[in-house]
């Protein structure tokens, strides 16, 4: 009997021990889970941050030759910066265009130079001398009729009616043929240059077996100036655009016969780029 108790317990005993040890293993069993689950999670991590930071060390190296390229440049605009001449901040123009410039102002109106406040209006108005000697000349009729203006390097000439139509008319005078021969010279001396022709009218009524009205007059004058220029002096068509505008631009009131010749005019637009702008000093 007490042999049997003995072996009882012995057994029990045993069955304590493996209980116990079966809930450590699957404790130990998911602990290991959990550990393997979070190191593949940070292996993951690891591998897009060490992305990221290849991407990252692949900018920085472009940049520092972006950075190295642009020293090279600065280097080399250091060693032309005493030939240039800054012109409102924004752009450059060489000595020599600065010598032409100071060889036209000599030239210029007294008057006009001395409402020159800045370097720009300074070098407009020598552009704006340079296009008048050019276009015009001291034998062509009624030249006084041509006023060129300067805005933002944009050129713009505007011409009477006088000089090259008959009233409510879009045929072009023979007499008009010296001035746009001489402007075909200009338009085709730079292949970049851009040309647009507006035609102007004063506000009186035009309606004729031709001529619809003010809108139609003044479109019919911008391209019979642009099929001359095209047809006569071989100006490139590409680079040429006809625009109307009637009456509704006008320069001054519309309350007199002298306003309204006024008002009555045809607008050449030349829009050169930087450097032919300079070259016209």
């Amino acid at each position: 009997m007490k042999n049997t108790l003995i072996l009882t317990g012995i057994l029990s005993a045993t069955l304590m021990v493996s209980c116990v040890s079966k809930k450590k293993y699957t404790t130990l069993e998911s602990n290991l889970f959990q550990t393997q689950s979070q190191l593949a999670f940070t292996n993951q991590e690891k591998a897009k941050l060490e992305e990221k930071m290849s991407i990252i060390e692949a900018r920085v190296a472009d940049y520092n030759a972006r950075i190295n390229s642009l020293k090279d440049t600065n280097d080399q605009l250091a060693l032309q910066n005493d030939g240039m001449l800054t012109l409102e901040g924004i752009t450059l123009m060489s000595k020599n265009s600065k010598e032409k410039l100071k060889a036209t102002l000599v030239k210029v109106d007294p008057s006009k130079l001395a409402n020159a406040k800045t370097m720009k209006d300074s070098v407009n108005l020598a552009v704006e001398y340079n296009l008048t000697q050019n276009i015009t000349d001291s034998t062509m009729e009624n030249s006084d009729d041509i006023k060129i203006t300067i805005e933002n390097t944009v050129v713009m000439i505007s011409v009477s009616d006088k000089l090259l139509f008959n009233t409510g008319s879009y045929k072009i005078n023979s007499k008009a043929n010296p001035l746009l021969a001489k402007l075909a010279e200009v338009i085709n001396s730079e292949p970049s240059l851009e040309v647009m022709i507006e035609g102007h009218t004063d506000p009186r009524t035009i309606s004729t077996g031709v001529v619809q009205d003010n809108w139609d007059l003044s479109v019919k004058r911008a391209t019979s100036i642009i099929r001359k220029l095209q047809n006569d002096y071989n100006v490139a068509p590409e680079k040429m655009i006809a625009a109307g505008r009637a009456s509704y631009m006008p320069l001054v009131e519309n309350d007199s016969p002298e306003n309204m010749a006024i008002n009555r005019r045809t607008r050449i637009v030349l829009i050169p780029d930087l450097d032919m702008f300079f070259a016209m000093l």
